[in-house]
């Protein structure tokens, strides 16, 4: 009766430790699958928000010819800035707008014709084809088709308890011309907060060895990349 029930217990003991083996084993081939996972879907969101820091610099740049150093810099840009926008009135295929607004002109005088052809739209002659610079807050022209944007989150590196996007702004000579240029950037060690470390190391190590950087960046103040991000 004791050899059975010794036996019985060795039984249970091995079907335990097969038991432990087996979610180990598991466990051991889920993790670099789990944080492969897991790394793509915080990778997309903080690409998103390096191509919106990319659109408020290449318009601020537009207007500036200069790049901004900081997403502090950027966020007041976005919420007090102005954006000279072309507004087209009419269509040139409408051939009686097109000759009513030739009439118009020839009546005209000075060099800001289509400033006045504004005022007479203004006035009430809706026939008229132009187009006039305005200017337009830049926070009711970017973004502006985005639900749930929110320009405060373009601050901070995701899922990295609030810590800032790294980001420079230089002017370099090429070929004897200066070029703005900027670069923003959110190392994985901030982006892959909270995964699994070791792995994390390993990404930063198999990124050096191919002379990458260790983690997403947008733009570069080393050499002219048209802005481009190294995921693209």
């Amino acid at each position: 009766m004791e050899n059975k029930f010794v036996k019985v217990l060795v039984e249970v003991l091995l079907l335990c430790i097969s038991l432990v083996l087996l979610y180990l084993i598991y466990s051991s081939i889920m993790k670099p699958v789990n944080f492969n996972k897991q790394k793509a879907f915080r990778e997309s969101v903080a690409i998103q928000r390096l191509k919106d820091i990319r659109t408020l610099q290449v318009a601020y740049k537009g207007i500036h010819n200069r790049f901004l150093s900081t997403v502090d810099s950027l966020k007041i840009f976005y919420e007090s800035g102005q954006m000279v926008v072309d507004m087209q009135v009419g269509s040139a295929d409408d051939s009686l707008a097109w000759a009513h607004t030739e009439q118009v002109k020839k009546k005209l005088r000075g060099k800001d014709i289509n400033e006045q052809l504004f005022r007479l739209y203004q006035a009430g002659d809706t026939l008229l084809v132009f187009s006039v610079a305005s200017k337009i807050p830049v926070r009711d022209t970017l973004f502006r088709g985005r639900e749930n944007f929110c320009i405060d989150s373009l601050l901070y590196i995701p899922f990295s308890g609030k810590q800032k996007v790294e980001m420079e702004a230089v002017t370099r000579q090429v070929s004897g011309v200066p070029v703005p240029l900027f670069e923003a950037r959110m190392p994985y060690k901030a982006l892959l907060q909270g995964l699994d470390n070791q792995l994390r190391i390993n990404l930063d190590c198999s990124r050096r060895d191919q002379n990458k950087y260790e983690g997403l960046q947008v733009g570069s103040v080393s050499v002219p990349n048209n802005n481009a991000g190294n995921w693209e």
